[in-house]
């Protein structure tokens, strides 16, 4: 389990760190959904870390969960994009509770043990 836990970490660290010396540079137009999908990357890897932790952790539902919230986050902030109405909010709200949620209550298992 501790070992799934740690290659979470290493992985994300990893990800995190090629990226900032990555000279990628996003066009302001893609912000929004390149936002959108990172929030909804991290709430399925908190809720990974979280499931583990609760000795419940699947793999294929990580990588729908994964894939499924970062695909309907991206396609609501297209289609509010489309519309003129900013959908991408509603997405970044429920994926940021969901995210401050997961890390309380990943401190909260990580202090008992």
């Amino acid at each position: 389990m501790w070992l799934g836990i740690w290659l979470v970490i290493v992985g994300l660290t990893i990800g995190v760190l090629i990226g900032l010396k990555l000279p990628l540079v996003v066009p302001p137009a893609y912000t929004s959904y390149i936002g959108v999908a990172v929030l909804a990357a991290l709430d399925s890897v908190f809720g990974g870390i979280r499931a583990a932790l609760e000795d419940h952790y699947d793999n294929l539902i990580f990588l729908t969960g994964f894939f499924s919230n970062a695909l309907v986050a991206a396609g609501l902030a297209f289609l509010g994009g489309r519309l003129g109405v900013p959908l991408y909010l509603a997405a970044v709200v429920a994926f940021g509770v969901r995210l401050f949620q997961n890390l309380g209550i990943i401190r909260r298992l990580l202090l008992k043990k």
